[in-house]
């Protein structure tokens, strides 16, 4: 490398930023070794410290920037899902009261049929019962109208049995 190059080469490794010294000082006064155009890294030494910090700190905005970016993300994706935790929750507590509604309605309902069904079972036994008397009765009768007929001095009492053959 010859020195009239360096000048066109001198930080290849970085991008150009514009520099606080005239073009006439690019080094702010330091001249370089008599051996720079074999040391390669000593090119990178050469940035001042002024083009390094405006690097990094360009770089490290758009870090903070991309961070800043994520967190805020996050942050909003955080308070979504805890709306969305909170809609679901009430969904479901929602539901757990239509459910406990139906199911003390059911109960009630569940109560009144139970107490049609014994009301009905009552009237069953009663009728069934009534029914058993009434048969007693009337088989007691018909024993009654036969000895009536064998004790009976007039004949049309026999008449009576083919007439009606309920009674026997």
């Amino acid at each position: 490398m010859q020195s009239s190059d360096f000048s066109e080469l001198r930080y290849p490794l970085f991008p150009q930023l514009p520099s606080q010294f005239p073009p006439q000082f690019p080094l702010a006064g330091i001249s370089p070794p008599p051996y720079h155009h074999l040391s390669t890294p000593y090119l990178i030494q050469e940035l001042s410290p002024q083009q390094v910090t405006c690097s990094n700190s360009t770089s490290d905005e758009a870090d903070e920037q991309q961070v800043s970016i994520i967190n805020e993300r996050k942050q909003r994706r955080m308070i979504s899902n805890r709306e969305s935790a909170r809609r679901s929750r009430m969904r479901k507590q929602k539901h757990l009261d239509e459910l406990w509604s139906q199911v003390v309605w059911l109960r009630n309902e569940n109560g009144h049929l139970m107490d049609r069904l014994n009301d009905f079972s009552d009237r069953h036994d009663r009728v069934v019962q009534e029914n058993s008397q009434l048969k007693e009765e009337a088989s007691e009768l018909r024993r009654m109208i036969v000895h009536m007929q064998i004790n009976s001095p007039f004949q049309g009492f026999t008449d009576l049995d083919h007439d009606h053959p309920s009674i026997k």
